[in-house]
């Protein structure tokens, strides 16, 4: 099976290609600004329009491309300065912007509507620009990379696994980002990829411990159904002391001023440097901590189930919204979605009104209530005394033979009577039905007085 994956490393140009790199980032940024400045009169003649008569045919970057290779010796006459890539990186994110908008408008996207393309400053912009033609290749020595118009680029960490791919002809590089973030430049990969057929050590959910449920949370990263409690390492938490300091040390040190026209002092951008590196180090700490959690789930079960947490909502309670953050909820669902396919398993995802929390995993009994802070869950009816998550650890993993064994067909509800109620609270679990990221699938509802269908995962 072939895949597309990323290898990423960061870079260390010379001076001369460093001021390159940020050049080719700025015209990629000032191409896609100026295609969203032409576009507010497209959108001021489609407003009123129905959406099947928006015509985003012309949005899309082949036409983009051809408007922009007729005018360019017009408004830009510096364009053979730079390389062709940053144009084209610029007019992509433009028309990827133009089809989310107009496939809000026309109602195809779920969840909240998208805008028309904003203006986005120079100073909140990330410089980026994608390679694709040219020459892009990694040198024998594995520690530098060549790329059209900067040259050679040393790499701060080898890139030994992607060389043994491409000596061993099982991959292709399709395309290479420089991008700067966190005070560092960094090159990113992306490669075609022959990976072998994979399948996980537990795969039949006949055998013991095939499915897994994980629910996750601020106190334990996540809780495994198994009975394993995954520690959160708070790593926003560890940092915060050293970011506070340089975050005074940067405030108190001569920065710009759009007003007056000042520019930053280099005292300034130092502290901004090392500022933005203590951030990226958080992040990539998180990172990291979340891809070995989802690799070694992944490549031991064949079923993983989770829970869809409205985490927007979630992140609108003071109190908890800095820890939520820092666990990164969404990113150890978005791994465990492509892991799984790679892996030859599934992954299942719970409705976010699933009681997984208040129903017993025991007897199937489901308490009305049930308080955040009442971390221990003690069933009336048969006795049964756990802790609220591996309660809901152990429901999740249940739903998956639930889907197996059910079939299809009308199922009978059991559960909370009603599904929490909107304003003054915070939705984080909804009740009826689950679906798989790479298989879909839905299971029998958990409450309510309507009948739904159970529908087999395929």
């Amino acid at each position: 099976m072939t895949a597309r994956r990323r290898y990423a490393a960061g870079a260390l140009p010379v001076p001369t290609y460093r001021a390159r790199a940020a050049h080719h980032g700025r015209r990629a940024a000032d191409c896609r600004d100026a295609g969203r400045r032409s576009g507010c009169g497209v959108r001021l003649r489609v407003v009123g329009r129905p959406a099947r008569r928006l015509g985003p045919a012309g949005w899309t970057l082949p036409p983009l491309r051809k408007a922009w290779n007729s005018a360019k010796r017009e408004v830009a006459p510096w364009w053979p300065e730079c390389s062709k890539e940053p144009f084209n990186t610029g007019l992509d994110a433009l028309a990827q912007a133009l089809k989310n908008w107009s496939d809000s408008r026309a109602g195809k996207p779920a969840g909240r509507p998208v805008g028309f393309p904003r203006f986005k400053s120079r100073r909140r912009t990330t410089p980026s620009v994608r390679f694709t033609t040219g020459t892009i290749r990694v040198e024998p020595d594995r520690t530098h990379a060549t790329l059209p118009r900067l040259g050679r680029l040393k790499l701060h960490e080898s890139a030994r696994k992607l060389a043994r791919r491409l000596d061993a002809g099982t991959a292709r590089i399709l395309s290479a980002t420089v991008r700067r973030d966190g005070g560092r430049w960094h090159v990113a990969f992306c490669a075609e990829v022959e990976r072998a057929e994979r399948h996980p050590t537990r795969p039949h959910p006949t055998r013991p411990h095939a499915t897994v449920g994980v629910d996750v949370g601020i106190k334990h990263l996540a809780v495994l159904s198994t009975g394993e409690l995954v520690p959160n390492p708070r790593r926003l938490d560890t940092a915060s002391r050293r970011m506070r300091r340089l975050a005074r040390r940067l405030s108190r040190r001569v920065g710009p001023d759009r007003r007056t026209g000042q520019q930053p002092s280099n005292r300034w951008r130092h502290a901004q440097t090392q500022l933005a590196r203590a951030h990226a180090r958080v992040a990539n700490l998180r990172r990291d901590g979340l891809h070995q959690l989802t690799t070694r789930l992944t490549a031991a079960y064949g079923t993983v189930v989770v829970e869809d947490l409205n985490v927007a909502g979630m992140l609108r309670n003071r109190r908890l919204a800095r820890h939520i953050a820092d666990a990164g909820f969404a990113e150890l669902h978005r791994q465990l979605g492509y892991k799984t396919g790679w892996n030859g398993g599934r992954l299942l995802t719970a409705d976010r009104w699933y009681p997984s929390s208040k129903t017993c995993s025991g007897c199937g009994t489901v308490k009305a209530k049930l308080a955040l802070s009442e971390r221990e869950y003690q069933c009336e009816a048969c006795g049964l005394a756990l802790d609220r998550d591996l309660y809901a650890a152990r429901n999740l993993a249940a739903l998956a033979a639930q889907i197996d064994t059910a079939g299809s067909g009308p199922a009978p509800g059991r559960g909370a009577d009603r599904e929490t109620r909107l304003g003054g609270q915070v939705a984080v679990k909804r009740q009826p039905g689950t679906a798989t990221a790479a298989q879909t699938g839905t299971v029998p509802p958990q409450g309510g007085t309507t009948d739904h269908t159970l529908a087999r995962a395929h």
